[in-house]
């Protein structure tokens, strides 16, 4: 007899700050850990899988994340009260937003989907350590304005090779972003919040590991005047060699939507 196998979609929220990340590891606390476990104590003996529809570092949040759910021979008939229960189980910095049935040609990690990430950082004074979780302080002054123009060059189809964690000469380097611009932040707001702070705002359907924190990195760079817009412009060629040697803070970095085309 075989198993029947049933599909779910299911969207979360999670504070990534006291997480190594979303993949399993050996003697550290992650997302996909906590999620499992809580998984295995609300379904008892139903058996189950999940699949998560990419990694995020370690301390690194998501306003909006996806895992996929196989349950096998006993599909869940009450949507809500699954919820409801699955929330009631998880830590309190981790979020079920939603679930819905997917068929089994459904695939989360091979589906076109569209990420938006946001960076949230400040500059020029230390904030208070609330902060710390979702937003980099940055203690020198920045041209946040030069930066502005900066994060503009990444727009479009370019190699960023240049952005791409201990690249090599066999990956494929040429992406393209869809949406790239440095906002003033009203999006994360709390009264102990610096008075003036920022949104890195990137979407586009494939990042490479560390490429936003290797582009903000980048943008600091720029705004601190150790680098020029053209040193931007010229790692973006496909003849660049350039290594940038700068990662920004993982805190400040969110995955803020995803989508399923």
């Amino acid at each position: 007899m075989f198993d029947k196998r049933y599909y779910y979609l299911v969207k979360i929220q999670y504070l990534g700050y006291r997480f190594h990340g979303w993949q399993k590891q050996p003697d550290v606390k992650t997302i996909h850990l906590m999620i499992d476990r809580t998984l295995k104590y609300i379904l008892g003996d139903v058996r189950f899988k999940t699949l998560g529809a990419g990694r995020t570092d370690a301390m690194v949040s998501a306003n909006e994340a996806a895992l996929e759910l196989f349950i096998y021979n006993e599909p869940i008939t009450n949507f809500a009260e699954f919820l409801k229960l699955f929330n009631h189980n998880l830590p309190q910095d981790i979020r079920a937003l939603s679930i819905k049935e997917v068929d089994k040609e459904f695939n989360i990690i091979q589906d076109s989907k569209v990420k938006e990430y946001h960076y949230v950082f400040s500059q020029g004074q230390k904030n208070h350590p609330f902060c710390a979780p979702i937003l980099t302080t940055i203690l020198e002054p920045l041209d946040v304005d030069l930066m502005k123009k900066g994060a503009r060059l990444f727009e479009g189809t370019h190699n960023f090779k240049t952005y791409c964690y201990k690249a090599t000469n066999k990956g494929e380097y040429t992406r393209t972003i869809e949406h790239c611009e440095i906002i003033d932040n009203t999006i994360y707001t709390a009264n102990f919040f610096p008075k003036a702070s920022y949104v890195l705002k990137i979407r586009g359907k494939g990042f490479m590991r560390n490429q936003i924190r290797l582009m903000m990195g980048c943008l600091i760079k720029l705004g601190r005047g150790e680098i020029s817009i053209e040193y931007i412009e010229e790692t973006l060629k496909h003849s660049s060699k350039e290594v940038m040697d700068y990662i920004a803070p993982a805190s400040g970095l969110i995955l803020h939507k995803l989508d399923f085309e």
